[in-house]
């Protein structure tokens, strides 16, 4: 049983990695119209589903689907799946692991400690 493959040109390939890796995430609404284009790359917004869905088929990406919208969410691996293909070194990581300036590891913003949400006592 032959699997019907989608052909997809290199350089949209490249453009739609290339977002992922920098976002760390991608959105796209669930629209397979072939004239539907993706807002943010100017692209026909079925080429998004397929690819990424190729991706989360390979676990490089984590889907969540809500109100007609996928979200993806990139894995460890497809960081590093990304990396190779795009030929991009080490030092360069997604969005969603850079720290902001004086955050430290594994603090939440707002939440907890003195600078959280809790009233003062007292």
């Amino acid at each position: 049983e032959a699997l019907a493959k989608m052909m997809i040109p290199k350089q949209t390939r490249i453009a739609i990695f290339t977002q992922l890796f920098k976002d760390g995430v991608m959105v796209a609404a669930k629209d397979v119209r072939p004239t539907a284009k993706h807002p943010e790359l100017d692209i026909p917004n079925l080429y998004v589903l397929k690819l990424l869905n190729s991706l989360k088929s390979r676990e490089y990406v984590r889907e969540q689907y809500n109100w007609n919208h996928f979200y993806w969410f990139l894995t460890n691996e497809g960081i590093e799946y990304l990396r190779e293909y795009l030929h991009l070194p080490e030092e360069v990581v997604p969005a969603t692991l850079k720290r902001k300036p004086g955050q430290q590891s594994g603090e939440r913003p707002g939440f907890g400690g003195r600078g959280g949400f809790r009233r003062k006592e007292g």
